[in-house]
């Protein structure tokens, strides 16, 4: 059964005005979270072209579902009338997000001074790839150069093997994520007036950074540097996933004393417990790769089911490896609704993630489909008392 938009829900965001200027991935994924949670978010975007997100992935599978809620404009601000229209949506806003090179909005007579003169409480995000101040500030800032340059790839894969990338746009996703509590967090000082307008400065680097764990403070106390160990960990063992009788793959994690201690007990290997090479946490890293051997050939014994019925029922954590094949319609995505089918544009259905995190009294919800490209041009314009006639004018010049 397909789910219904909800153009009428009030989100907690309700009221907030965002003009997107942003392009591609991590600026799309922050405003579609504000979207979700009932900001009006209008996306600005180039006439004829629109956001390059547009042409991201098969059948525009990105801009179907980062766009979902949003209006879209079409406008070229840089020529004198479109800049005049949107200063006059500038005036409006709660919030305006951008990713252009730092510095380009000031070239344009747009830097956060000549913003705050027509509207003194904007929000201004600013997104890059290495942050508006440092040496870096004006390099290109792609995902991949960050998840590079961040530690993220160095440690990724095997030791016999190159560095890892991520086949996702992680940087640019955790970013997202981080700049919409970076929003928040700007809105409730504007409420409580500890500030007005001020700037968000979201930088790519430093959200990967923080998530992949203390390393600088443990290099700076040991001196040790993090190994590509594969999917073995360096603060506990076993973790690792392991081929199954009828050649899928499941994980494990013990990385508790308690769960440890029951694993060895579901394998018929109790005496591992008190084993020096196995006894402490320390000691299963030191030694994962025997213990590892061990623990393959038990799961090798049966297949995928059984070894799940198996191992839950004595209290032992595992998980299957999924592919998006297997969890489109698996029973936890259906059951928990993280998955929600949505009409568009003909398709029989278009599964979208559930709005994330979830508020009991004020939840997030899917309004609308992602727009078409300047869908919502006369309407936004009208709002800001263009009249129809000039928005023709406009229109006919390729301004809108």
């Amino acid at each position: 059964m397909k789910t219904p938009y909800t153009p009428d829900a009030k989100g907690p965001l309700n009221g907030l005005r965002v003009l997107d200027m942003t392009r591609l991935a991590a600026g799309n994924m922050m405003t579609h979270m504000l979207a979700d949670f009932g900001a009006e978010v209008i996306k600005i975007e180039r006439p004829g072209k629109g956001d390059d997100l547009r042409r991201f992935g098969e059948a525009e599978s990105w801009w179907k579902v980062y766009a979902r809620s949003k209006k879209s404009v079409t406008l070229d601000f840089r020529s004198d009338d479109g800049r005049a229209v949107l200063d006059k949506l500038i005036g409006t806003a709660d919030i305006l997000c951008e990713n252009f090179v730092p510095g380009t909005l000031e070239k344009w007579g747009m830097g956060p001074d000549d913003l705050w003169r027509l509207n003194p409480g904007l929000i201004i995000v600013r997104v890059s790839g290495w942050g508006q101040t440092g040496p870096y500030r004006t390099k290109p800032g792609f995902g991949s150069l960050i998840e590079g340059m961040s530690g993220f790839a160095a440690m990724t894969g095997w030791a016999d093997k190159p560095p890892l990338l991520p086949p996702l746009a992680l940087a640019d996703m955790v970013a997202g994520l981080a700049g919409f509590g970076g929003v928040l967090s700007a809105v409730i000082a504007r409420q409580n007036g500890a500030a007005r307008g001020q700037v968000v400065d979201l930088s790519l680097f430093e959200p990967l950074f923080a998530i992949l764990g203390p390393w600088a403070a443990a290099y700076e106390a040991t001196g040790t540097v993090p190994q590509r160990k594969g999917n073995s960990s360096d603060v506990a063992a076993p973790r690792n996933l392991y081929p199954t009788k009828d050649g899928k793959f499941i994980a494990m994690s013990a990385s508790m004393q308690s769960m440890w201690e029951k694993l060895a007990q579901a394998i018929g290997r109790a005496e591992l417990v008190e084993d020096p090479k196995f006894r402490t946490a320390q000691a299963r890293v030191q030694n994962a790769a025997e213990l590892d051997e061990i623990i393959a050939a038990a799961m090798k014994t049966r297949t995928l089911d059984e070894n799940l019925d198996f191992f839950e029922s004595r209290g032992v954590t595992v998980g299957p490896i999924c592919d998006i094949s297997e969890l489109i319609d698996h029973p936890y995505i259906r059951g928990r609704e993280v998955l929600q089918d949505f009409d568009y544009d003909g398709m029989a259905r278009l599964p979208m993630h559930q709005s994330f995190p979830r508020l009991s009294a004020t939840p997030g919800s899917v309004r609308a489909p992602a727009p078409k490209l300047g869908q919502h041009t006369a309407e936004v314009l009208a709002g800001v008392g263009i009249a129809e006639t000039d928005y023709r004018d406009l229109a006919a010049r390729g301004i809108c």
